[in-house]
């Protein structure tokens, strides 16, 4: 079975139609073959494909050769900036639409829903709400919180409810960017910010000790884990000598760092096969980040490129995934 770990919507009870009084909510229109969204005072042309109506979604994903998807909120619309009651508000708005959306499509829908983890307290009581939905198998959080990343103490009712609950975690990047000038020239923001905010996240769990201390949780990060790889041996090398580097972490960073799960979305093929040989083939799934501009077209065939044996493949295109969601059960 082929199924896309990595898949955004927005669910049309979130949308301006749905509350034209709230203003804040993005108004997503079709012109001349190009699906653009108004939000944020802004017109939004990234998202390339169907990005409301699920069965055009799953139309697109039968186009891909996915026969499942787990689907995930839009990280824009986690509203981390409002009140934690209304954040409580919105985030059961979306969770009840994509339970719907599962139950109604019970063969080729999961979903991931959302929390206010602007409170943490209130993220933890409400992911336990989250996890009885039929359907929901964890949240999607985005990579930072008004300007607090994951490891940070804040957070650590969240990450124990995590870890109680079983439920997966999708960390995704906030878009938002690091107010850096040189983001904003040649689509930087997406192409290096985008992964680095993955990146500062994903080592900012190892090196505070979250991983070490939840060795049951489970993290999937985005965009291959930005370039969390690439830097394990300087966190390494910094654990060994330095008192700042080792105040919480015990363990070495590579065991936290071999704890994550990545998505496949790296756009390359050597990239990729590094992920796997230094993850291990049970901590790759498959994704696209559909709809965007970024996603891939084609989520199955960098991984049916590799040359892997017919077991690693159906781990990685969907046999992962399955198994973390535990679907045999039929959630």
């Amino acid at each position: 079975m082929i199924v896309d770990a990595h898949v955004h919507i927005i669910v049309p009870e979130m949308t301006r139609e749905a509350a034209p009084e709230e203003t804040w909510r993005p108004q997503v229109k079709w012109g001349n073959g190009q699906q653009i969204i108004e939000f944020g005072g802004k017109s939004l042309k990234s998202a390339v494909h169907e990005f409301v109506h699920i069965e055009a979604v799953l139309a697109a994903q039968d186009a891909a050769g996915v026969e499942r998807v787990l689907l995930c909120p839009w990280v824009s619309l986690l509203r981390y900036d409002a009140e934690p009651q209304e954040g409580l508000r919105l985030s059961r708005i979306y969770n009840e639409a994509l339970s719907r959306l599962a139950q109604g499509h019970p063969n080729r829908v999961s979903a991931l829903g959302t929390v206010p983890l602007q409170d943490p307290e209130v993220a933890a009581r409400e992911l336990e709400t989250v996890m009885s939905e039929p359907g929901l198998h964890g949240v999607e959080i985005a990579a930072s919180v008004n300007g607090l990343y994951l490891g940070d103490d804040r957070f650590a009712p969240f990450w124990a409810a995590a870890e109680a609950t079983e439920a997966l975690v999708f960390v995704h990047p906030t878009t938002r960017g690091f107010g850096i000038p040189a983001l904003n020239d040649f689509y930087l923001w997406n192409t290096v910010g985008n992964p680095l905010e993955t990146t500062i996240t994903a080592a900012h769990l190892i090196m505070a000790g979250v991983m070490e201390r939840h060795p049951n949780l489970k993290v999937l990060l985005a965009h291959g884990g930005g370039a969390i790889l690439s830097l394990r041996g300087r966190l390494r090398h910094a654990h060994s000598f330095q008192p700042q580097a080792r105040a919480q972490l015990v363990e070495s960073p590579e065991d936290s760092l071999r704890r994550f799960y990545f998505d496949t979305v790296t756009h390359d093929p050597t990239l990729l096969q590094a992920l796997i040989d230094y993850a291990g083939v049970d901590h790759v799934l498959l994704g696209s980040d559909y709809p965007f501009d970024m996603g891939v077209e084609q989520p199955a065939e960098i991984v049916l490129a590799l040359g892997l044996s017919e077991a690693d493949e159906a781990k990685i295109l969907g046999g992962n995934l399955v198994n973390l969601l535990g679907l045999e059960e039929n959630k």
